[in-house]
């Protein structure tokens, strides 16, 4: 009986040690990112309000089980990212049972030949290599097509390049009269993906249609809402205001973030234990509502009596003093720590 007690202990000590290990040595499933401008990290500096939906996507998931690498850059095709290396950096970065994201199309349609792919040939092509390449690496895929442009003119601009849009004011906007009614800009560019997907068997989001939702469903005016859409004066750091109808904004990055959070979930339903919510978030990278906690906490004291909840996504942070009363409550993740 002696040894089997003591067996029955060596036992115990070394399931506990094994799991204490196991949970120590836990590396975080990474979902990589790759596209364009719209869901591009950002720059942030002189209080830049431009965001892609991808930088605002860690605020829905967990990080201590799931890491957003995003490499998606401003004004990229299939082909710049590819011929330009930014492919082979993600794959040299992979490990098995990650995720990459894989988003185009704005920029496939442009003219230009370091960018220009066409849909049902050489789009159709690179999108299939990212996914056989992603499977080859142990990684999963998930095809997503293009978020739309909010357009609702009669007849659609013709738009030269998405990023021109950033060095334009609000006078420099086309004046066209708009209908009620969002008009699709990118064709068949937003076809291609859902059928290399069904023909890949490989996870599909159908960014496009729920893009398209959402700005319909807000209409002519509030979809402004969401973009780089600014009167002269409204915003300090475009104070000549713009017109920009394809990049969000923090409050559009935020939504259309939060929107294709919970369509990835309905797709791949092992992430749903992973997504997260808050009311607010404030992140000193830009990934949040706001850069700073004073003024969440100023928004939180806002909304009356109703509960809030402030997320912290990494740093250093000074205790805030609140009322007596009050019912915000803060949850701190990847490594954020109060100052003692």
């Amino acid at each position: 009986m002696k040894h089997l007690r003591l067996l029955s202990s060596c036992a115990a000590v070394l399931t506990a040690f094994l799991l204490l290990t196991s949970a120590s040595d836990r590396r975080p499933t990474t979902i990589f990112m790759i596209g364009d401008s719209t869901m591009a990290n950002k720059d942030i500096s002189h209080d830049r309000k431009e965001r892609g939906w991808g930088m605002a996507l860690q605020c829905y998931f967990d990080p201590d089980f799931i890491r957003i690498d995003n490499h998606a850059v401003n004004g990229r095709s299939t082909l710049s990212f590819i011929n330009e290396g930014r492919w082979d950096k993600v794959l040299e970065a992979m490990m098995p049972g990650d995720y990459v994201i894989i988003q185009f199309g704005h920029n496939d349609e442009k003219a230009p030949k370091d960018r220009h792919t066409d849909p049902g040939s050489t789009f159709d092509y690179n999108l299939a290599r990212f996914i056989r390449e992603t499977r080859e690496h142990g990684g999963i895929p998930v095809l997503m097509n293009c978020v739309v442009r909010r357009n609702f003119f009669v007849v659609a601009p013709e738009n030269e390049d998405d990023e021109l849009l950033r060095t334009t004011t609000f006078q420099d906007g086309v004046k066209m009269i708009e209908g009620d009614s969002l008009i699709d800009t990118h064709g068949l560019y937003a076809v291609a993906p859902r059928d290399v997907a069904t023909r890949m068997n490989c996870h599909f989001v159908d960014a496009n249609r729920l893009t398209h939702d959402l700005e319909q469903g807000l209409g002519r005016e509030a979809s402004k809402k969401l973009h780089m859409w600014f009167l002269p004066g409204e915003e300090p750091s475009v104070p000549q205001g713009r017109q920009d109808n394809t990049h969000y904004n923090v409050h559009g990055a935020q939504v259309v973030a939060r929107l294709l959070a919970d369509a990835l979930c309905e797709e791949v339903p092992v992430l749903t234990k992973y997504r997260i919510e808050a009311d607010i978030t404030v992140d000193r990278r830009g990934r949040g509502d706001y850069l700073n906690l004073q003024p969440a906490i100023d928004a939180a004291l806002q909304r009356s009596d109703s509960p809030t909840t402030i997320q912290i996504l990494g740093g250093e942070w000074s205790r805030p003093t609140l009322p007596r009363k009050h019912k915000v409550t803060f949850v701190l993740r990847e490594g954020a720590t109060w100052k003692d």
